[in-house]
Formats: structure tokens, C-alpha cells, sequence
């Protein structure tokens, strides 16, 4: 079923454009800066629907006629601790270091706006990684660059290809848009309104 309504998208996020075009979403995409910090007290799994709910607010004003705002966050749980994007090489060393071994949590939260209405939710998948070893974070983080993403790693890339044991969840959520819980949601998007 097609969405008749205008999209935009509220990332400059180069996968999360690719997930929609890949689904056969037509959008825009039209973004505003916004920092990306939440209340200390914030549970960790409820971040990144706060930051996307953050993210699509600060877009409010782009509202035209019927349109609806896209805006979503990433982020990588293991334990207690958020793993956010590397700020660095060694801040990158460190979270794959953490992560190595592991089983973590990827949760994109997303917040859908429209003049009349907003949906805030999120996705949720598990993700197992085998043991890495100091030369292949090196070889990834050197080859990768993964600054831009959080965990330091993406999914489509060497590491996600190479190195993930299993995933609990869809792959479109690791990768940064949880396309099914999307599409669900904006089903619910009266036309009429």
C-alpha cells in the first residue's frame, strides 16, 4: 500500500534515506541542527525516542498542508551503558572493545509529525557479536571510519558482515530505521484529515 501522503525526512542520515528508497518511500528530506542531549535521569532505553520526538519538534515549522515528519536516533546499549558515535579512534577502539563478544541492544526510536497528530515509538533488536580481535577494530575503524554511527559500527559494512553471529530483530532497525514499525504507523495517518 502506497503512503499519499508528503514525507520528510528529518536526517541527513545517508542510510536512512537509502532504507526508505529502498522501501519505495518517496520524502524529502529537510533537516535542522539540534543537540542531541537528554535528562541524566532518562532511562537509557527511552533516549532515543525522546531524541527523535527532540528532533522532529525542532522541524515543526517545516509542516506544509498534509505532511508528515520522519526523525529518528540511534543508539547501542550494552548493560547500563549507551554507546553513542566515537568521538574518536580511541573512543572507537574502546566501544568495539566493549562490544566484542557481547550481546547488545540497537533501539531507534522514531517520531512521526503531523500538523494533527504524533506517534512516538521505537524499535528493538538484539545483536550478537563474535570476539574481535585488536587487528580486525583496527583494520574496520582504519578502512570505516565509523564516526558517524553509534556503537561505532555499521551493520552493512565489514564488521556487521563479517563479525555478527545472529540478529534478534530486523536489519533495517540496526541499520538506523525500523521501515516496518514506520510503514505500520503511518497506515494509522488519516488521508482526510
Amino acid at each position: 500500500m502506497t503512503i499519499n501522503r508528503p514525507l520528510i525526512l528529518a536526517s541527513k542520515s545517508p542510510r536512512r534515506s537509502q532504507l526508505l528508497s529502498q522501501a519505495g518511500f518517496k520524502f524529502t528530506i529537510r533537516t535542522k541542527e539540534v543537540e542531541e542531549n537528554y535528562p541524566a535521569t532518562l532511562a537509557p532505553e527511552n533516549v532515543p525516542a525522546f531524541l527523535a520526538e527532540k528532533k522532529a519538534t525542532a522541524c515543526l515549522d517545516f509542516i506544509e498542508d498534509q505532511e508528515i515528519i520522519i526523525a529518528a536516533d540511534t543508539i547501542v546499549i550494552l548493560g547500563d551503558t549507551i554507546y553513542e558515535k566515537p568521538k574518536d579512534y580511541a573512543d572507537a577502539v574502546r566501544i568495539l572493545k566493549a562490544l566484542s563478544g557481547s550481546v547488545h541492544q540497537v533501539i531507534t526510536g522514531v517520531c512521526l509529525l503531523a500538523r494533527e497528530k504524533k506517534t512516538v515509538f521505537s524499535g528493538y533488536a538484539n545483536v550478537h557479536f563474535n570476539l574481535l580481535t585488536d587487528a580486525e577494530i583496527a583494520y574496520y575503524i582504519k578502512t570505516f571510519q565509523p564516526y558517524d554511527k553509534a556503537g561505532a559500527y555499521a551493520i552493512q559494512e565489514w564488521l556487521g558482515l563479517c563479525k555478527i553471529a545472529k540478529i534478534e530483530g530486523t536489519y533495517a532497525n540496526i541499520m538506523g530505521l525500523p521501515v516496518d514499525l514506520v510503514y505500520e504507523q503511518l497506515q494509522k495517518y488519516d488521508e482526510k484529515k
